[in-house]
């Protein structure tokens, strides 16, 4: 494996900083992608490369890929982990920030697989892993743009999945539950920040603290790491690893569910989640419990 070359997105923390440091545990030889270098640097320590790039930005990617080549001379397997959470009601959400949604979640995901496609027709092999979500097959209120995003990728990666195979490059889809990291508060502070005021207000705080829950039903980001190990692992992956608590339950709800009663049902499981929120903060419970 000494000669294997991984690339992971979004390596700062979370999903992205266990997924690469895995990998290197595997024998791989990693690039850690981050727009922040001081939140990567640490990954030297254990021989992985840090190095700053944003997403969204088209020169950074193509000095990247060259910089991985350069010095490294092929492209095994590419994470794309970067993304972000941006909740509000699609009436509150300016267009510009749907569009940033978009970008770093969409657009910069294809770009750089885009980058990385040509030396891996050159090797004739490679893996493209795609970390989506659940929410790239489910629904939920006041999370209209970050659903599109996910559903965005989860189609694309189908469509990449079919013309890449007689080439020799499987296509992967990560599909993370409830994870133990910083996105949910960070999606919290977007969605009342967009649509704490107004006639959303009530379901904004109830998602919110939802979301900020921070030792809530969650599984570690591990999960996430062995998952990805375990595709690119594998002789033939499977198209799809839905991973984390209750991952696998929701989506099976979704594929057997007609979509009113799989509304009726997302909004029971709000309820829930509310009620394990009551019990942690009696004051903040008593707001939600009388707000769900």
């Amino acid at each position: 494996m000494s000669d294997k070359v991984a690339v992971v997105t979004g390596a700062s923390s979370g999903i992205g900083e266990a997924t690469a440091r895995k990998l290197r545990a595997m024998g791989y030889h990693v690039y850690a992608v981050a727009r922040r270098l001081d939140r990567i640097t640490p990954l030297a320590d254990v021989g992985i490369r840090p190095v700053r790039a944003d997403i969204t930005d088209d020169a950074a990617l193509v000095d990247l890929v060259k910089q991985v080549l350069a010095e490294s001379g092929r492209v095994d397997v590419l994470v794309n982990n970067a993304g972000y959470g941006s909740f509000g009601a699609v009436e509150d959400v300016p267009l510009d920030e749907a569009r940033r949604q978009f970008d770093v979640n969409v657009f910069g995901l294809a770009r750089l697989t885009q980058l990385v496609l040509p030396q891996m027709r050159r090797q004739g092999s490679g893996r493209i892993v795609n970390i989506s979500s659940i929410g790239g097959k489910i629904h939920e209120p006041l999370g209209g743009w970050y659903h599109a995003t996910k559903f965005a990728v989860e189609g694309l990666s189908d469509s990449m999945r079919m013309e890449l195979a007689p080439l020799g490059i499987d296509v992967v889809v990560i599909q993370p539950g409830a994870i133990a990291t910083e996105w949910p508060a960070i999606a919290g502070q977007h969605l009342l920040a967009t649509s704490g005021r107004g006639p959303y207000a009530d379901q904004a705080a109830l998602g919110a603290a939802i979301l900020a829950v921070e030792d809530g039903p969650a599984s570690p980001p591990s999960v996430v790491a062995d998952a990805v190990a375990r595709a690119v692992r594998a002789r033939r992956p499977r198209t799809r690893y839905p991973v984390g608590r209750a991952a696998r339950v929701i989506l099976a709800a979704r594929r057997i569910l007609p979509d009113r009663v799989f509304d009726r049902f997302v909004r029971t499981m709000l309820r829930t989640l509310a009620r394990v929120v009551a019990r942690r903060d009696t004051g903040q419970g008593r707001l939600i419990g009388n707000r769900a």
